[in-house]
């Protein structure tokens, strides 16, 4: 059951790939939306959300979504932009509901656990113990935080991308579950967190596709629809900024809210992307590519959209 007269008015903090889907849905729902990012730009206001003057001067919102990227940077991104992020949010919006998106990456496990809320996280780099400790200051005021799996969606799956252009590897048998939510999802659950009668405050929550598929199956499904052979196989890739994780992340928490993804599992969602995904050409070594990115920073973005 929703509260359609309860807080109307929503701020965006990192209004982008994720946020600016965010911003629609909320507006479409009725809400009166404020978007910022770290430039600024055409109706979005410039905020760092990491200084705590840029936050001082954001205007007043009843509901805060705090959904900005580190620039895909590292400890000091992280420590910046989460830790600090949260710290100067909660602050300056005493009243407000917060809700931070965190990662799946914090949970470490690698033998192919079935993980939910309460399963340990101990992840083994820096970056995923910031990012718990922005879940705690966010957690410990109120606020809610949703742990998201690895976005992909409109002009966004590098595993597609990497399959078609002939890029990807299976890593040893392919038995690496790989956990992902639809980008639309992503925003449906955060709006729906925020509809609920009594707002879900101080708790987590994993959103992702209802079936985790492991990279094998992936890459089954893909080679089904594309007629193509599967990917050759190679060694595992340890050297991921988040660690090398091996789970099965459960959205049944979320789910029993009565939330329900569009999309239950990424090869759900292949017929709509494909067409978008089209006249991407694959870079050569040098090249810039893929949604703008060079071949270094298309590694990095695999490592976050395959938590």
């Amino acid at each position: 059951m929703i509260d359609l007269l309860a807080m109307k008015r929503l701020l965006v903090i990192g209004a982008g790939y994720l946020g600016d889907e965010i911003l629609r849905q909320f507006k479409a729902a009725g809400w009166q939306t404020i978007g910022a990012s770290l430039s600024g730009g055409e109706n979005l206001i410039a905020c760092d959300v990491g200084d705590p003057a840029s936050v001082a001067a954001l205007p007043d919102a009843d509901a805060i979504i705090h959904c900005a990227a580190s620039g895909r940077g590292g400890e000091d991104a992280y420590r910046k932009v989460y830790l600090n992020g949260c710290e100067n949010l909660v602050r300056r919006f005493p009243e407000a509901k917060i809700a931070f998106t965190s990662s799946s990456s914090v949970y470490a496990q690698q033998n192919g656990e079935l993980v939910t809320e309460e399963s340990e996280t101990i992840p083994d780099r820096e970056t995923g113990r910031l990012l718990l400790a922005a879940e705690k200051c966010v957690t410990d005021a109120g606020g809610v935080v949703a742990r998201l799996a690895g976005i992909y969606g409109p002009n966004r799956s590098v595993l597609l991308s990497k399959f078609k252009s002939g890029e990807a590897v299976i890593e040893e048998d392919g038995r690496r579950f790989i956990n992902q939510i639809h980008r639309d999802d992503a925003a449906s659950a955060l709006l729906y967190l925020f509809f609920l009668t009594e707002f879900p405050a101080g708790q987590v929550f994993n959103v992702c596709d209802s079936e985790s598929l492991t990279q094998l199956e992936v890459y089954q499904g893909l080679s089904e629809i594309f007629g193509k052979d599967l990917p050759p196989s190679g060694p595992r890739d340890l050297n991921r900024k988040r660690g090398w994780t091996h789970k099965q992340v459960s959205n049944a928490k979320l789910r029993a809210t009565g939330w329900q993804p569009k999309y239950p599992s990424f090869l759900d969602a292949v017929a709509e992307l494909l067409p978008l995904l089209n006249s991407w050409v694959p870079p050569s070594s040098n090249e810039v590519g893929w949604m703008g990115l060079n071949p270094e920073q298309l590694r990095k973005a695999i490592d976050e959209d395959s938590r």
